[in-house]
């Protein structure tokens, strides 16, 4: 993968313009007209001549411009050699965005850019009437954007023909795989074409991403935008400190701190996105939320108020804000910290984009900091650290800012001229100032106060400076650890955790490091006889020991599902090879066979449940045979060749297993039984069963 996949680094390229790159004429013309005078790094670097046509794996920080990036790169694969499109029919182009939001905006960047080229785009994603869509895809597209749940149903009715197509773009495609649609991507790409062009563009590029290009992408080549040392350059990202229980707070001073346009406001639960609007509105601020449970028209009706500016904070988790871009979207606040370094950059990405600057800021508890410090350092980003805006910091941004209000500076209108005079007649200077102070301050919420908290970083201990080894006889094998040693040693040597340095465990020794100003006290406590805890030695050493890396010894675990080796090497030994066998249980045909004269014998039970054979030469063979198959019909209960006491019944084998159980003697057969017995019928009279 690596040798088909080449770099291009960010400082290679020159001041963009369209001259230098395969850019079509109309094209163009609409570039022009949206005021694109010179293209992104992303924009130029995947127009460069010798890529047209080529596969390619794009990674481009989030808010670079890849949306019109793709456009250019797709375009001399889909006119050929025209300026514009012919008749629409099957699609020639595919477009796979993660979410709903992402994938319209990718459809109005791409119909203005391919405007003047007449391309007819139609859209295939989630929440929508699919029957439109499927009415759109008849009339006939040249692009079709679509998420990959959606594309995939069309595909499976049949309401979508892919076999005209001839680009297919992955936007986000890291961010598709982290939200389980690998299956869905896979099931689409085998669906097209095999001679495609295949762009995927993401923010990061994992292993399964790696993975996705080489099964999918010929010969792909790698383009990457993304310094490895500045991520995000145009986005300031702060650390702020804040106490336990605190969090809301200093979430309310940063929007009143920095008063965006547009801020969101990140968390990783629906219950926090719920709570915190609740706070959030309570306190004044005009905010919406953005979370899974919203049906598609609500979350349309909440972008949509924070793109006309009904609405300036927008309160969200990761999936539900995925490829939202905002207009204005200033400020970034972390409330809850993200679960990884890509998280952490795809958050950060809906500020400081295409140009304009963003603050990205991490709420961060003191328990929470070296979760914070190891994101940012996968991340490859510096923060500032320091504590949330004070209430008194808000307020004096405030006068800044209702200072600097152009307000100020603009005249008097005629129409203002009286209401003017009037109130600087009845009123003075002081208090005219004072009523529009407390207005200004009616338009604003107040900044709350908060605890105070160390905002520094833990100071790294210091050198632990010179010292003297001791060796004690105790180690590996007698379970010695350091958190055995430790007080041991402090208690018989007088000393503190802050006079021992390093300590190293051998098999059947340990090494400890006592620091030299404690060294003569640790002696006279311990006592001339070097002895701790009466019979464990203590050596002073003359240097630092020579203890060789621990190893953990590898376990002989096989994989799963394959039995565990046993210990040792001793042959197990079958019952059969013992030196003196075991007595083989009996089988059935190694019996003897029974006498046929003992087949006409019956068995009678006494009074005291004892039996006593007698030949019965009224009957005949056939006619003993019939009595035990009438008997058995008629009890339901014991086998035929068996009685209840568990002897032999003429006419069969003994079979193996104990007697059935005999019941209570009082239970109503046994004592019909006993009443047949007395009456003279027989011990193996049956009582007969009422009929009902």
């Amino acid at each position: 993968m690596e040798d088909a996949l080449i770099a291009i680094p960010q400082s290679t390229y020159p001041p963009a313009d369209t001259k230098n790159t395969t850019v079509k004429q109309t094209i163009a013309d609409a570039l022009a007209r949206k005021g694109y005078d010179t293209l992104t790094q992303v924009q130029q670097a995947v127009t460069q001549p010798e890529l047209e046509g080529r596969d390619m794996l794009v990674s481009a920080q989030t808010g670079s411009g890849k949306t019109i990036g793709f456009g250019l790169a797709i375009a001399p694969q889909l006119l050929g050699e025209d300026e514009t499109f012919g008749a629409s029919g099957a699609p020639l182009a595919l477009v796979v965005a993660p979410t709903r939001e992402l994938a319209m905006q990718v459809k109005r960047e791409l119909s203005w850019l391919y405007s003047d080229a007449g391309a007819f785009l139609a859209s295939c994603v989630g929440g929508m009437d699919m029957r439109d869509e499927r009415r759109a895809l008849a009339r006939g597209a040249h692009i079709v954007v679509a998420t990959p749940g959606r594309l995939r149903d069309h595909i499976m009715r049949g309401s979508i023909d892919l076999t005209a197509i001839r680009a297919v773009v992955l936007d986000e495609a890291d961010e598709m795989l982290d939200l389980g649609f690998r299956e869905d991507l896979e099931f689409i790409l085998d669906e097209t074409p095999a001679e495609r062009q295949t762009l995927l563009f993401s923010a990061t590029v994992p292993r399964a991403i790696a993975s996705l290009a080489t099964r999918y992408q010929r010969d792909a080549e790698r383009v990457s935008t993304v310094s490895e040392k500045t991520q995000h350059a145009d986005i300031e990202y702060r650390a702020m400190m804040v106490a336990p229980r605190d969090g809301d707070n200093a979430i309310i001073n940063a929007l009143r701190y920095y008063e965006a346009p547009n801020a969101i406001v990140f968390c990783n639960t629906r219950a926090m996105v719920s709570r915190l609007t609740t706070r959030l509105s309570n306190r004044g601020f005009s905010v919406v939320a953005l979370s899974g449970e919203l049906t598609q028209s609500e979350r349309s009706n909440a972008l949509q108020s924070m793109r006309d500016g009904r609405a300036r904070v927008c309160v969200a988790t990761d999936v539900a804000a995925r490829g939202i871009d905002l207009p204005n979207l200033d400020l970034v606040i972390h409330a809850e910290l993200p679960n990884s370094h890509e998280t952490l950059l795809h958050r950060s990405g809906r500020t400081g984009r295409a140009g304009r600057k963003g603050v990205s800021a991490l709420v961060v508890e003191p328990s929470s900091r070296k979760k914070a410090e190891r994101i940012l350092k996968f991340a490859k980003l510096t923060a500032d650290w320091g504590v949330a805006p004070s209430s008194d910091e808000v307020n004096e941004r405030d006068q800044t800012r209702m200072l600097a209000s152009d307000d100020w500076q603009v005249e008097v209108t005629e129409s203002e001229q009286d209401a003017v005079r009037h109130l600087v007649e009845k009123f003075t200077p002081e208090q005219i100032a004072a009523a529009y102070l407390r207005q200004y301050k009616l338009r604003h919420s107040a900044p709350e106060e908060l605890a105070p908290v160390t905002a520094d970083r833990p100071k790294p201990r210091a050198a632990f400076g010179p010292s003297v080894w001791f060796s004690l006889s105790e180690g590996r094998n007698q379970n010695a650890s350091p958190r055995h040693l430790l007080p041991m040693i402090c208690k018989a040597g007088d000393l503190t955790k802050d006079d021992i340095g390093a300590i190293r465990i051998a098999d059947d020794v340990s090494y400890v490091e006592i620091r030299e100003a404690s060294v003569s006290g640790f002696l006279a406590a311990v006592g001339p006889g070097m002895k701790i805890e009466g019979s464990k030695d203590v050596v002073r050493l003359d240097g630092a020991p020579d203890v060789p890396a621990f190893e953990r010894p590898r376990s002989n675990r096989p994989p799963k599902g394959k039995p565990r080796p046993r210990k040792g090497d001793t042959t197990p030994v079958d019952w059969n090879d013992a030196p003196t066998p075991r007595n083989r249980k009996p089988k059935p045909e190694d019996r003897k066979p029974r006498k046929a004269a003992e087949r006409g014998f019956k068995q009678t039970r006494s009074k005291e449940h004892g039996s006593t054979p007698h030949r019965d030469s009224s009957l005949s063979e056939p006619d003993v045979k019939f009595t035990a198959t009438s008997a058995k019909k008629k009890t339901h209960k014991a086998p035929a060749n068996k009685s209840n006491d568990g002897s032999v019944k003429p006419g069969g084998k003994p079979t193996k297993g104990p007697p059935p159980p005999k019941g209570k003697p009082s239970s109503k057969k046994n004592r019909a039984r006993v009443s047949a017995a007395k009456a003279g019928k027989g011990g193996e009279a049956v009582p007969k069963r009422r009929k009902t």
